[in-house]
């Protein structure tokens, strides 16, 4: 099983690289985790508690979880992986059935974060844009999928987004494989990544 990550800040273009690459590989052969399903469950407290939390903290996400069915992948067990709304802020009752396969995807702008979640990879990938462009896409995201308004979304990106971009994200750059620039519009870099694991899943076939 090859494990690959691919992080980045909030906005960078990470899900449209991810959906470029695997958009003419063999599905069954490619499974896609995303960090923001092990976001924790904060269903006992207030709502308005709830929208001040700051997601784009390490402490947000439940690492210990990823990590345990990640190596219970590469096991070669079925994991049930955990959705969650951005909506409520809460842990959904639906889980979603993750079976071993080829080629693992980590997507999440923290998991190069965790030490022990990289040890697992074996290719680490950043996805860089510039923050003017990656603050366009999170109002547009924000507003669209997550029911915010703009004041809101502007608001959350001084208080929260850009400081622990620049504290928490920003850093795990030093630990890529590879900085794709121009996320999802460098199309040389997503088609040299394509032909990587398409070599990856021929070999171990």
């Amino acid at each position: 099983m090859l494990v690959v990550g691919i992080a980045g800040g909030t906005g960078s273009g990470k899900t449209t690289v991810v959906k470029k690459i695997i958009e003419q590989l063999p599905q069954a052969q490619i499974t896609v985790i995303p960090q923001d399903s092990y976001y924790r469950d904060s269903s006992h407290i207030p709502m308005e508690e709830r929208k001040q939390i700051n997601f784009d903290h390490p402490d947000s996400i439940e690492f210990d979880l990823i990590v345990d069915q990640l190596k219970a992948l590469k096991d070669g067990n079925t994991v049930l992986q955990p959705t969650y709304s951005y909506l409520t802020c809460t842990r959904q009752a639906e889980v979603i059935e993750v079976q071993p396969c080829k080629v693992i995807i980590l997507e999440g702008i923290l998991i190069l974060n965790h030490k022990p979640l990289r040890d697992l990879m074996d290719l680490k990938i950043f996805v860089d844009a510039d923050a003017d462009d990656r603050l366009s896409r999170v109002i547009s995201r924000d507003i669209v999928e997550r029911g915010r308004d703009v004041e809101a979304v502007l608001s959350r990106y001084k208080r929260t987004v850009k400081p622990s971009h620049n504290q928490f994200i920003e850093p795990t750059k030093r630990y890529a494989d590879i900085i794709v620039p121009q996320g999802g519009n460098n199309t040389v870099a997503i088609n040299m990544l394509k032909e990587y694991l398409q070599q990856n899943i021929e070999k171990y076939s």
